[in-house]
């Protein structure tokens, strides 16, 4: 497990602050991946270091317009949901998910998944796997069971602003038992790089992100040895402690 020291926020994050912190349990790139390095420069955030990152060298958009398509998922840094975010139920601590977190990851085995493609999952673009994974499917699951305990019911509030997506029944279940809609039969895993975009837009932006892809060399096979706890105290999301797996 290793611990990342803390760094200053980029200020244009730092107006988001919860009243308590929120953690996320993530799949995370490792820091010198050319996957972390893509992602991480696409958002124009390192949620590993809590800093921005080099922006990527546009040619369809200005600055300033990327910023504000990105603003969204960088909120939550480049990530692939394991465990959605979360409060700490009452009287749990952090160090006892981090206890908890290694124990689990002490008792899973490394495994290599297919790798990820750009594509639409609705009007927001991602990164999602080239082909499914059982076994992505399966430590998803794994972490969503296993680390409920540590889960703070949702309030009213956020309950609410769920229920206004079109859910299924099924999802309606997970959400009531699980705080999150796309668990289980509903994951899907995704690292998601845009907010929402019209037709136009998000095209114009696939064709630029196609560009950076291709050339990141970041399209090998998605090598799954660990998970990352990410904690939202003030602004967004960081990178707090990785746990590789023990076997």
């Amino acid at each position: 497990m290793s611990a990342v020291p803390n760094a200053a926020l980029p200020n244009e994050l730092a107006a988001t602050r919860p009243t308590t912190p929120r953690y996320a349990l993530y799949f995370a790139p490792p820091a010198q991946s050319a996957l972390w390095r893509l992602g991480s420069a696409v958002l124009g955030y390192d949620a590993e270091t809590g800093t921005d990152a080099p922006p990527l060298p546009l040619r369809r958009f200005d600055a300033a317009r990327w910023r504000e398509i990105t603003a969204e998922p960088r909120r939550y840094g480049f990530h692939g949901t394991l465990k959605a975010p979360f409060r700490l139920a009452p009287g749990r601590s952090e160090d006892e998910l981090r206890a908890a977190c290694a124990g689990f990851a002490e008792n899973r085995a490394g495994f290599a998944s297919p790798g990820v493609k750009l594509a639409s999952i609705g009007r927001f673009l991602a990164l999602r796997l080239a082909a499914p994974s059982a076994a992505l499917d399966r430590l998803a699951a794994g972490t969503v069971a296993a680390l409920d305990d540590f889960r703070a019911p949702m309030s009213e509030a956020e309950r609410e602003k769920r229920l206004r997506a079109p859910l299924t029944p099924r999802q309606q279940e997970y959400l009531a038992r699980w705080g999150y809609p796309y668990v289980l039969d509903d994951f899907r895993f995704h690292m998601t790089l845009t907010g929402t975009l019209d037709d136009d837009e998000r095209a114009l932006a696939e064709a630029e992100l196609a560009e950076h892809f291709a050339a990141s060399g970041a399209d090998g096979p998605l090598i799954v040895r660990e998970i990352a706890l990410y904690r939202q105290e003030a602004g967004p999301f960081r990178l707090i402690a990785r746990f590789p797996f023990g076997s």
